[in-house]
């Protein structure tokens, strides 16, 4: 299964960005997007590459439903 996470740019320079989900920093490639985000703009992140800008209210609504999925899950391997 294949998962890309919704991450906030904290900083840009040249083709990576430093990017921030729940505080966990990583450095991500922007070589597949037409053209680099903004600090404070959220990019989804698949294997170590921003592959798309997204707007934060959908990004948030991924997030929220990500943390459900994970909860449940931590609540049946118990």
């Amino acid at each position: 299964m294949c998962l890309a996470i919704p991450m906030k740019v904290i900083q840009c320079e040249n083709s990576t960005a430093k990017v921030e989900v729940g505080g966990t920093q990583r450095t991500v490639r922007l070589d597949l997007l037409a053209q680099s985000p903004q600090i404070g703009d959220y990019v989804i992140v698949h294997a170590g590459f921003a592959i798309q800008v997204i707007d934060e209210q959908e990004a948030r609504i991924t997030l929220d439903y990500l943390k459900e999925m994970f909860a449940d899950e931590l609540e049946t391997s118990n």
